[in-house]
């Protein structure tokens, strides 16, 4: 999933300087969820993911037959890496 989600949009949204890290469809209480999680390494802000995300939607929308209730689109968290 991952790859054919990054191949149809990261060439896309490489001006927002970020990328798909992730996808992966899972299942949430009664409905299937496509999870894109994206990453960069600036800061995502609320604005980019938003941009992101209506350009992510309209290309799965346009291309992608996919059979699933919803798509949520998020960034990766930052600063996680535990230091033990």
């Amino acid at each position: 999933m991952k790859k054919d989600i990054s191949l149809l949009v990261n060439d896309l949204i490489k001006e927002y300087n970020v990328h798909v890290e992730d996808a992966f469809i899972d299942k949430q209480e009664d409905s299937e969820v496509l999870n894109i999680v994206i990453d960069s390494s600036d800061v995502i802000d609320l604005n980019k993911i938003t941009e992101v995300s209506r350009i992510i939607n309209k290309a799965i929308d346009e291309k992608m037959n996919l059979d699933v209730d919803y798509v949520d689109i998020y960034s990766k968290e930052k600063g996680d890496n535990e230091n033990e």
